[in-house]
């Protein structure tokens, strides 16, 4: 069986962070293999969470039209208030890694359940540490999931200087 890799990429802004999936999907990349997180600084005090795997959130958070459109590309969506990094908005395979992570209470020393979900997708610990800050600097991760040569390729067209 093949092991599948991940690529992460963090971008300053959701433009950035949508130009570099547009750029994706127009290469071709699978879509269903792309996830995104980014904090979601709009909240109400008794959400706790809520998924779907299957169509289109009927919540959007504080930036709408740019949630609107990834969710609308990438399987699944989800939207959690994590302890230590606060709301959460979440696309791609990252969510039920996240959910994994909760429901079976898999947590690596030092980082929250999506530091945990992150390390079950094979980033190193030390990496998810720096993506959790990230995240609460209000940045956005994009991740690349697939096979060894899916992921390189991904990773050429996120680092290309028109991305970053």
């Amino acid at each position: 069986m093949k092991r599948n890799e991940t690529v992460v990429a963090v971008y300053d802004t959701h433009q950035a962070a949508e130009a570099a999936v547009k750029e994706l999907q127009q290469a071709g990349y699978d879509m269903r293999k792309l996830s995104i997180v980014g904090a979601d600084y709009q909240t109400e005090e008794k959400v706790l969470g809520f998924y779907t795997t299957g169509e289109r959130m009927k919540t959007w958070g504080g930036i709408g039209a740019f949630w609107g459109g990834i969710w609308g590309l990438l399987l699944g969506s989800a939207m959690f208030v994590l302890p230590g990094l606060g709301p959460l908005l979440l696309a791609g395979p990252v969510v039920s890694a996240l959910v994994g992570a909760l429901e079976g209470a898999a947590l690596v020393g030092g980082v929250s359940a999506l530091g945990a979900a992150l390390v079950s997708m094979g980033i190193p610990e030390h990496e998810a540490i720096q993506y959790e800050v990230d995240l609460k600097a209000g940045k956005f991760l994009l991740l690349a999931h697939g096979t060894a040569a899916e992921v390189e390729r991904a990773k050429e067209m996120l680092h290309h200087p028109a991305m970053a």
